[in-house]
C-alpha cells in the first residue's frame, strides 16, 4: 500500500474506465481505411466467425451497437402491443427501452433479498411468479459480467411452457414454443458457465463493444446464436443481417464484388433498420479480440488485487466473481457498503473524485427514471433493488490501471468511508 498521506498532486488520476487503444488496434483501422472497403464487407465476417470460435455459438451476427440487435432480435421474434417481456429492474435503460420501442410491456423484476450468491442479478424464483401467457421473451442481465446460469433456466422455461402451454402468436414462436430467453450479456464476454464461454447457453446472447466494455469497438455489438433445431443458426444470422440492413437481401459487399450479372439488383422482404457493422469497428474488435484472453488475465488479476485490499474489512460487500460453475469476466467491480444511505455515498464518490479517482454507479434502478415512473414503475415496489442502489459504487477496472492503482483506490475508499462516517456522527453531535 501507498503511505496514507498520498495526496493527489502526488499521484496521477484514475480514469473510470478509458478505452485501451494499442498501436496494433491504430494500424488495423489504417489497413482498413486505405483498403477503400470501409463499411460492412470481409472483416465483418470475418469477426463474427472468429467470435462465434471464440464463445462457442454456432453463427454470430454482428451489429451497430447493442440496442440495435436486440431491437432487430424482437422484432424477429415477433414481440409487439400486448406482449411482455420479462426483465430485471436492476438494469440500464436500453434493456427496457427496446422493449417499449416495440409497443410491448417491459414487466421489471426486483433483487432477491436479501442479495446473496447470485450478486446483483435477478434468480429464476424471482421471474417465475411474473411468467403469464403474454409473457414472449426473458431477458435477464448478466450485471458487472457475472453469469447467469442460462442453462438451468432454459431447462426451467422449458418445464414451464410445456406445463402452462405457450401462445404463439407468429411460425418463429411456434418453432420455438416457449418465450424466449434473450440474454443481455453486454457485460459478460467471456465469462464462464460450468467451462464453456458465455454464448452458448442461452436462445441468444449479445455482447456490447461500447467504449467502456472489456472489448470495444467504439460502438457496436453482437449475438451469439444457440437456438435449438429446428431453427437454423445461418438462416437466423443472415435474417438478423438482413433486419439490421433495412431489411435488404443483399449487404454492399454481396452486390458488388461478387462479379455476378445482376449483382447490384437486390429485395427488401421487410422494413427493418439500420444497425449493421463497419469493417472499420470489425477490424478494432479483431485485435481485441486476438490479445482477449490475456486482457482478462490483466482484469482478473487487478480484480484478485482489490478483493485481497478489502479482505476482512467489514464495511463491505465485494462482488461475486467466481464459484463451482461459474467465473465473472470482471467488467465492473461493484461495491456495496451496506451501512451508507445514498447521501453518504454520494458524498464518498465525491470524496473520491478529489483525491483524482473516478468512480460510477451501476445502476439507478428503472423506477427512479422518469420514463419508467410516469408509466407507472412504482420504487417501492422493488425495495431490494433500490437498497442495492443506494450503496453500490463501481470501482475503476481497467488495462491502463497497475497494481499499485488498485492499491491507492482501496485506500481511499477505505480512508473517505471512514471521513464520510465521521462527518455524519459530526453531524448528528
Amino acid at each position: 500500500m501507498e503511505d496514507a498521506s498520498f495526496s493527489n498532486k502526488e499521484s496521477k488520476p484514475i480514469g473510470f474506465a478509458p478505452p485501451f487503444i494499442d498501436e496494433d488496434t491504430i494500424a488495423a483501422v489504417s489497413r482498413v481505411l486505405r483498403s477503400g472497403w470501409i463499411t460492412t464487407g470481409p472483416e465483418t465476417a470475418a469477426f463474427e466467425n472468429e467470435l462465434a470460435q471464440y464463445c462457442g455459438a454456432e453463427r454470430v451476427a454482428c451489429g451497430a451497437s447493442w440496442t440495435g440487435l436486440a431491437g432487430v432480435i424482437l422484432d424477429w421474434f415477433g414481440v409487439g402491443p400486448g406482449d411482455e417481456v420479462i426483465l430485471p429492474s436492476y438494469t440500464y435503460c436500453a434493456t427496457a427501452n427496446v422493449v417499449l420501442h416495440r409497443g410491448a410491456t417491459p414487466v421489471l423484476v426486483d433483487l432477491p433479498e436479501p442479495s446473496n450468491q447470485d450478486g446483483l442479478n435477478i434468480r429464476w424464483a424471482d421471474v417465475l411468479p411474473h411468467l403469464s401467457p403474454r409473457t414472449k421473451v426473458i431477458m435477464p442481465v448478466d450485471i458487472g459480467g457475472w453469469p447467469i446460469p442460462a442453462s438451468d433456466w432454459i431447462t426451467e422455461l422449458t418445464a414451464w411452457s410445456k406445463e402452462n402451454g405457450f401462445q404463439a402468436s407468429n411460425g418463429v414462436q411456434s418453432q420455438l414454443g416457449r418465450p424466449l430467453l434473450l440474454l443481455d450479456a453486454a457485460h459478460s464476454l467471456g465469462a464462464a458457465l460450468d467451462g464453456a464461454i458465455v454464448g452458448s447457453q442461452a436462445d441468444l446472447s449479445v455482447f456490447s463493444f461500447h467504449a467502456v466494455k472489456n472489448l470495444t469497438t467504439a460502438e457496436g455489438g453482437a449475438v451469439a446464436i444457440a437456438l435449438p433445431a429446428p431453427f437454423d443458426a445461418h438462416d437466423v444470422h443472415q435474417t438478423f443481417r438482413t433486419l439490421g440492413l433495412h431489411g435488404q437481401s443483399k449487404d454492399a459487399a454481396a452486390k458488388f464484388q461478387s462479379g455476378a450479372k445482376d449483382a447490384w439488383r437486390y429485395d427488401v422482404t421487410t422494413p427493418g433498420f439500420k444497425c449493421n457493422m463497419t469493417d472499420i469497428q470489425a477490424a478494432m474488435g479483431r485485435v481485441a479480440l486476438a490479445r482477449y484472453s490475456q486482457d482478462l488475465a490483466t482484469r482478473r488479476s487487478l480484480a484478485d488485487r482489490y478483493d485481497g485490499g478489502f479482505d476482512a474489512w467489514t464495511e463491505v460487500i465485494l462482488p461475486e466473481r467466481s464459484d463451482a460453475r461459474r467465473v465473472s469476466s470482471d467488467h465492473l467491480y461493484p461495491i456495496r457498503l451496506p451501512r451508507f444511505s445514498e447521501d453518504q455515498r454520494n458524498a464518498l464518490m465525491a470524496w473520491l473524485q478529489g483525491k483524482g479517482i473516478a468512480t460510477n454507479v451501476h445502476f439507478q434502478p428503472l423506477p427512479m427514471l422518469s420514463a419508467y415512473a410516469d408509466r407507472g414503475h412504482k420504487q417501492e415496489d422493488h425495495p431490494a433493488a433500490m437498497g442495492a442502489y443506494s450503496c453500490e459504487i463501481s470501482l475503476p477496472i481497467h488495462l491502463h490501471m497497475s497494481i499499485q492503482d488498485v492499491d491507492r483506490v482501496v485506500q481511499a475508499v477505505r480512508e473517505g468511508h471512514a471521513h464520510v462516517m465521521a462527518q455524519t456522527e459530526d453531524s448528528k453531535a
